[in-house]
C-alpha cells in the first residue's frame, strides 16, 4: 500500500497516511475539521522486501568487466588455445596417415 502525504491549506496541518489505491481521497483535516485537507506531491518512498535485487548487488555501478589481455607464450607469440593444439594435433595424425 502506498504512503500518502496530507497538507491542510487552511491550519498547515501535515501527516502522512498509508492508504489504498482505492481508498478515496481524504478531504477533511483532523485537526480543524474543514475541508481543505488535500494531498501532496512528493517522492515516492517504498521499501524492497524478502529475496531478491538490491542496490548493494551492484558493487560496480553497473561498469562493464575489464577485458582480458590475450594470452601470449614465451617467444612472444600469441597462444592460439584449444584451436592451436587440435590444429597441431591434427596435423600430426594427417601426417602420420601418408
Amino acid at each position: 500500500m502506498p504512503i500518502y502525504e496530507y497538507r491542510c491549506s487552511s491550519c498547515g496541518f501535515q501527516k502522512e497516511y498509508l492508504r489504498k489505491l482505492s481508498d478515496p481521497v481524504l478531504t477533511d483535516c483532523p485537526e480543524c475539521g474543514k475541508e481543505t485537507f488535500s494531498k501532496m506531491l512528493s517522492a515516492a518512498g517504498f521499501q524492497l522486501k524478502g529475496s531478491g535485487w538490491y542496490a548493494t548487488d551492484f558493487k560496480n555501478s553497473g561498469a562493464k568487466p575489464a577485458a582480458k589481455p590475450d594470452a601470449t607464450t614465451a617467444s612472444g607469440a600469441k597462444d592460439k588455445g584449444d584451436a592451436g593444439r587440435c590444429e597441431a594435433r591434427c596435423e600430426v595424425r594427417h601426417q602420420a596417415r601418408r
